[in-house]
């Protein structure tokens, strides 16, 4: 008779122990590597035509999206950010960083508020129960229109921000990383969208702009703590627990959720429920190297606090600045003619898209 009973939908713990969690992904992963005996170019290619969904018309909106935002950021750097600074009277190096710092979180506060919205007042339950994100699975299915905006206003963000990186933010020692990470972030948006994984994307994103809010607002913090030539030390104090709850925060929900909640529910329970899931090693691959990036970025904060603690620096400050000469520079982006220079030779220097006079 059991064998008449209906087929019950797979159950896994939404939330499991943290070795469990090591464990089970491990264990699936290296299983789905020895049955993957077909895996290649050629089922690649098959399985990328017979499963992703992407029109032209949503590629299109997406390269508008990407221009839009390069504009609006030259606009508000131009018309809002650096008069203010400038208004301000902050020091010359500190206002010149003002414009990317202000950008960024502005966009990363309407972004992570907009996730915050779609998890938490809205019918879907995948931050308490991500293995839900791919329950009833189908490629090609509908994308719901909430989620479908939330996407393309990340996606020509990212695609922005690989311009933005090279032309506009200011040069620091992590910048080759943080390309690595736009074009890892961007592919993981386009493709999840194209084989419908946008429920568990809508998650990743909800655990990763929280921290560049926090982390802009700090730095914001830090540059004008001194200002018309008087120190501030309201805005130094905020620098400092800002500090605090970053590290933190990034901590908890990048290192601790992020592996929990996301690679639980894409390595192990997504095969699970789906044998037969598209792009399985792709986009486990891709989440993987965002979580060494993750890693990455969090020794520079444990660098930092340890810095503070031993009383090698006694105030808050970006660790990841540097000035580089033009030399170095050349190396990193001569294939970009040197056009994204901090220092220059004949006294001038760039950020945030403009040509200015060092003074």
């Amino acid at each position: 008779m059991e064998g008449l009973l209906p087929a019950q939908p797979p159950h896994f713990p939404p939330n499991p122990g943290y070795m469990h969690l090591i464990y089970q992904v491990g264990e699936r992963f290296l299983d789905a590597v020895t049955e993957c005996k077909d895996c290649g170019w050629e089922l690649s290619v098959n399985t990328l035509r017979a499963h992703a969904s992407l029109t032209w018309e949503e590629l299109l909106c997406l390269l508008l999206g990407a221009l839009a935002w390069t504009g609006l950021r030259w606009a508000t750097t131009a018309w809002i950010f650096q008069p203010f600074a400038e208004w301000c009277r902050l020091q010359p190096k500190e206002a010149s960083k003002v414009p990317e710092s202000a950008w960024k979180l502005l966009f990363y506060t309407i972004s992570w508020f907009y996730s915050f919205y779609l998890l938490f007042f809205t019918e879907y339950n995948f931050f308490h129960d991500p293995p839900s994100s791919f329950y009833g699975w189908t490629s090609g299915s509908p994308v719901p229109r909430d989620i479908a905006l939330a996407y393309l206003i990340q996606g020509s963000f990212y695609a922005h921000s690989i311009y933005a990186t090279l032309y506009m933010d200011s040069w620091r020692k992590d910048s080759i990383v943080m390309m690595l990470h736009h074009l890892v972030t961007f592919t993981l948006i386009t493709f999840s969208y194209a084989f419908r994984y946008h429920n568990i994307g809508i998650l990743v994103l909800f655990l990763h702009d929280i921290n560049d809010i926090q982390l802009e607002f700090t730095k914001l913090n830090v540059y004008f703590k001194t200002r018309g030539g008087r120190y501030h030390r309201v805005n130094d104090i905020i620098s400092d627990i800002g500090c605090v709850t970053f590290s933190m925060s990034w901590f908890w929900f990048r290192l601790y959720w992020f592996p929990q909640k996301v690679l639980y529910a894409t390595v192990y329970s997504s095969i699970e429920s789906n044998p037969s899931i598209p792009f399985y090693f792709f986009f486990n691959a891709l989440l993987f190297t965002l979580t060494l990036m993750n890693i990455y970025w969090f020794l520079y904060i444990v660098m930092f606090v340890l810095k503070v603690v031993t009383g090698q620096i006694q105030e808050v400050n970006d660790v990841r600045d540097y000035e580089i000469s033009e030399d170095q520079k050349g190396e990193v982006l001569k294939s970009n003619h040197s056009r994204h220079k901090d220092t220059a030779c004949n006294g001038q220097s760039t950020s945030n898209g403009f040509l200015k006079k060092r003074m």
